[in-house]
């Protein structure tokens, strides 16, 4: 792995999106998970502009805010509002103020839940604003690496190539450390697990609560670690009842609460009708692998002992890769996996506006067989020249042939191919 910079001050690929969008867009939301670098970025983004700088987790700023919504946003160049979600009713004021005043770059808000799921969210700004998504770093924002896989795959299809040193080791320790750059700062593993817990507790405590009552935060807790379990995972409600002793409905809203304050993501079946029933239901993985597996109490090198959970997590901590990865690279794609009635599974499906697809696993192993190709083989005879690649990602050092399109390719491309 590469050398962890204690200041934190790593350049973000989103900066760029951000600048281009306050360059025509009135308003810009960077929004993402508490503690992911989003008010680090804004500062950085907004640089020597002359900005008036809010912070709405401050007591004093909500307190005005809420007594003076339209006083709180009247400033005439760009306005920096922290933790917009705090206050949602500051939202209808910058409307306000924007419908005069449309010049772009008028305000640069961050938001760690998302806004849509606030009950008191009025209109949130449709035509008026951008929303960037933050995610905690990336391998190639740690590694100063290009994080340009989806670009090089979608351009190259099957010549893709790429040869790695990093061992299943090497990736047991990403996994484990995640991206949140407060925990990729610490070295020590029990410093960092203390971080974690601490991190989920307090968004539990507050985020979760703003958004909605919670009756039962101790069965939160619980089925924080179930679903940590059930990393890449299809999810059902349904099958978490006996073991949470709450009902369906209520386990749904707690998952769509963890989901929009970005603690989970739900990654979508995929369909285009190819003459098979498949499943719609969703995937779920955890925005930071270094949450999931604190959640399992599993260090690195317990994650290589047999009968570990490797390949789930594993499997989450690539799904997020490429999640991150799609908020920036130049292809536009749509991130899913893929299941049918006969049980074949595709781990990944990305496909772009053009309808072409690359098809993903992701497998634990160092080595690769022909029948690790089976579900992309399928999914190659249904879609035809739509496929542009089928591709194994393993913990192996090179790339291999296995047949028309076909690629067995090591982890460390997501981060390292440009």
């Amino acid at each position: 792995m590469g050398p962890v910079d204690p200041s934190g001050l790593r350049p973000r690929h989103a900066e760029q999106l951000i600048a281009a969008a306050l360059a025509d867009t009135r308003v810009v939301l960077v929004s993402g998970a508490r503690q992911s670098g989003k008010s680090t970025l804004v500062r950085l983004t907004a640089g020597d502009r002359a900005a008036e700088r809010r912070d709405l987790d401050r007591e004093q700023d909500r307190a005005a805010a809420r007594a003076d919504p339209s006083g709180f946003v009247a400033f005439d160049e760009l306005m920096v509002i922290d933790e917009i979600q705090r206050v949602p009713d500051l939202l209808l004021a910058i409307k306000v103020s924007v419908d005069e005043d449309p010049r772009p770059g008028r305000f640069l808000l961050t938001g760690s839940s998302s806004l849509f799921g606030l009950r008191a969210a009025p209109d949130a700004l449709p035509g008026r604003m951008e929303t960037v998504e933050l995610w905690p770093f990336s391998q190639g924002e740690i590694d100063g690496t290009p994080d340009g896989f989806i670009d090089a795959v979608f351009r190259l299809g099957p010549d893709v190539r790429h040869e790695s040193t990093a061992t299943r080791a090497d990736y047991a320790s990403r996994i484990v450390r995640g991206g949140l750059p407060e925990a990729v700062t610490r070295a020590d593993a029990r410093r960092r697990g203390r971080f974690l817990d601490g991190y989920v507790q307090a968004l539990i405590d507050r985020d979760v609560r703003e958004l909605a009552r919670i009756e039962q935060a101790p069965q939160l807790r619980t089925l924080i670690r179930l679903l940590a379990a059930r990393s890449a995972s299809l999810i059902a409600p349904g099958a978490l009842e006996s073991e949470l002793g709450l009902s369906r409905p209520t386990i749904a809203r707690y998952m769509q609460l963890l989901e929009e304050v970005y603690l989970i993501k739900r990654i979508p079946g995929w369909s285009r009708n190819l003459g098979s029933r498949v499943t719609h239901a969703p995937k779920l993985v955890f925005v930071d692998s270094g949450i999931a597996a604190q959640q399992l109490a599993v260090d690195a090198h317990a994650l290589l002992r047999p009968g570990q959970p490797l390949g789930p997590l594993l499997e989450g901590f690539v799904v997020s890769e490429l999640a991150r990865q799609a908020t920036w690279s130049r292809e536009t794609v749509d991130l899913h996996h893929y299941r049918d009635h006969n049980k074949v599974e595709v781990d990944v499906i990305l496909e772009n506006r053009q309808r072409q697809v690359v098809a993903i696993e992701v497998k634990a192993a160092s080595t690769v067989r022909s029948d690790d190709f089976a579900g992309l083989r399928r999914i190659a005879d249904r879609l035809g020249d739509d496929l542009i690649a089928g591709i194994v990602l393993y913990t192996g050092a090179s790339t291999l042939p296995f047949g028309d399109r076909m690629r067995a390719v090591p982890i460390s491309a997501l981060w390292e191919l440009a």
